[in-house]
């Protein structure tokens, strides 16, 4: 059991790493020749980072993927944030009361909280940046978080108005927010970058606030001081920060490097004070001292497109699902540790009876080529098929996931003979065609946004942003409602396990590995906070 998804329930594409092109000075320390100030200079705490790519946005109702909200998370604060032992704890909010019911929150704002340009942060400004989230003019891909809130999904489905919002700023320094129904993780939903607050008066006077750093305004550890657009950007100690006594860095360089193989390189030359592992040098790296595996809840699957032939057959798309060796994947390709996937949601989420969701539903997908021959013919007979249309598989451009399209490519050939197309555009690229449902069977991520399985398993609802398979079916939306609202916890759990058995049935996703967090860091550095559910916290990081 781990403790820090049993410490949420008592109580919440990903982005992947696409390519892009740093400059030659990526993650390099800048000298100084004036005397006393390089002296100073040189006594500075600055941690070198690789953010791997220019952030999608750091509008917190956009960014939505791991490049833009690992970085956001350390300029900004929610209400809650998530502490060293992965639980929330008071942030921009120093307490709260909830109502009898459970389903009101009033929320007291610190007096000492302020912007980096001095303005105070209000609950003005949380109420303006939710209502943000939630409106269907933003096109927030994070939008669905906010239907816990009484009225947030009505209005971003263009059925309400932001009036019917139930959040309201009741004064300068109290927020009142009333749920749908009683949600023990609200606090975790909360912490995460979807819920930041916006300085209303800086987007008012200037709606691309978060597009540059002369204009970027933040309320949390660091503030922003340069920002050179798909090279490099420098974070200071924000000494605006209600807790900035408790942040160690003076300054924090993140470089935008794509290639796991040059980080590593730049780690080996002192450029960067961590880095993840390559995949060719997995195997003589993994088992370092230095290398730190931690959770991630998360899953790494493949999306059918049902719309697309032939995978609007659920035989065929069951045949396609099974012929592929999850085990061998993580065991010759990746090799960095990770659990092969057979089910959907991954481990570490605990019911109320303390047993943990994967360990109660079992193995929902397994590797079985005989019974994916079985399913393929099939499938072909259902369908009329003498032959089976062709097929594409559909990646952005990564090494990684490269490796592992190729080794699915001879899985398909081997187990179901069948000859699948590779091809890999760019994230961007790809991740429109995705949603626009232009692949047949493309790669996706998923990382949790908070620390309750229907986070994973609602974004396969009808009509969800998430969803990107054209694939809908009303029960399990039922499953999904019940689940969200059902506040007999045994009875919600049991709702989920349904939903869970219902999505391998019709098999609209596959799924791959479940993620882990694998780094190695310089000795000198201690306190970066990797969460399982969450994202990078560098407030308590330190390097000596």
């Amino acid at each position: 059991m781990k403790k820090w998804l049993l410490l949420f329930i008592a109580v919440v594409t990903v982005g992947v790493l696409a390519a892009c092109t740093a400059n030659d000075s990526a993650g390099e320390k800048q000298d100084d020749d004036s005397g006393s100030d390089a002296d100073a200079a040189s006594e500075e705490k600055v941690l070198l980072m690789n953010n791997g790519e220019e952030p999608t946005s750091l509008n917190p109702p956009i960014g939505f993927d791991s490049v833009s909200w690992n970085v956001l998370n350390n300029l900004m604060e929610g209400l809650t944030r998530l502490g060293q032992d992965d639980t929330p704890e008071a942030a921009i909010a120093e307490d709260w009361d909830v109502s009898d019911d459970g389903k009101t929150y009033t929320f007291h704002l610190r007096e000492n909280a302020n912007w980096s340009n001095g303005d105070p942060v209000t609950a003005s400004d949380f109420e303006y940046a939710w209502k943000q989230l939630l409106d269907p003019e933003t096109g927030s891909p994070a939008a669905f978080l906010g239907y816990f809130i009484e009225g947030g999904e009505a209005f971003n489905n263009g059925e309400g108005s932001a009036d019917d919002i139930m959040v309201t700023a009741k004064d300068e320094k109290t927020l009142e927010v009333t749920l749908t129904a009683p949600t023990g993780f609200f606090l975790h939903v909360i912490s995460n970058p979807a819920f930041f607050p916006v300085n209303e008066q800086v987007a008012t006077d200037n709606p691309e606030w978060f597009a540059d750093a002369d204009s970027f305004v933040s309320n949390g550890p660091f503030k922003m001081e340069t920002w050179e657009h798909d090279s490099k950007i420098v974070m200071v100690k924000n000494d605006q920060y209600w807790d900035k006594d408790t942040v160690k860095l003076d300054k924090v360089d993140w470089a935008m490097v794509p290639e796991t193989n040059t980080e590593y390189q730049m780690f080996q030359s002192d450029e960067l004070d961590m880095t993840e592992i390559p995949s060719d040098m997995a195997e003589q790296l993994i088992d370092g001292d230095d290398v730190v595996i931690e959770d991630q809840a998360g899953l790494y699957f493949y999306r059918f497109n049902v719309n697309e032939e032939p995978f609007q057959n659920k035989k065929i798309r069951k045949a396609f699902a099974m012929a592929i060796n999850q085990q061998d994947i993580v065991d010759f390709v990746t090799k960095n540790k990770e659990e092969a996937a057979t089910g959907f949601v991954s481990p570490g989420f605990t019911d109320p009876s303390g047993t943990d969701f994967r360990e109660a539903n079992g193995a929902q997908v397994e590797f079985n080529p005989e019974a994916a021959k079985t399913l393929l013919e099939e499938g072909m007979k259902e369908e009329g098929y003498d032959e089976l249309p062709p097929v594409t598989l559909s990646y952005n451009t990564d090494e990684s996931h490269k490796a592992i399209a190729e080794t699915m490519q001879n899985m398909f050939s081997e187990n179901l003979g069948i000859d699948v197309t590779l091809e890999n555009t760019e994230w961007n690229v790809f991740l429109e065609d995705q949603k626009g449902l232009k692949h047949q069977l493309s790669r996706s991520s998923f990382l949790f946004d908070y620390g309750d399985p229907v986070n994973f398993l609602e974004s396969f609802i009808t009509g969800s942003t998430m969803n990107r398979t054209g694939w809908s079916n009303e029960e399990y939306d039922k499953l999904i409602e019940k689940a969200k609202t059902e506040t007999d916890e045994a009875k919600r759990w049991e709702y989920m396990y349904e939903a869970e058995e219902l999505l391998a049935e019709e098999m609209p996703i596959f799924p791959i590995h479940y993620y882990n967090q694998v780094y190695i860091y310089k000795d000198n550095i201690s306190g970066v906070v990797r969460h399982p559910v969450g994202y990078l916290e560098l407030k308590w990081a330190d390097k000596e």
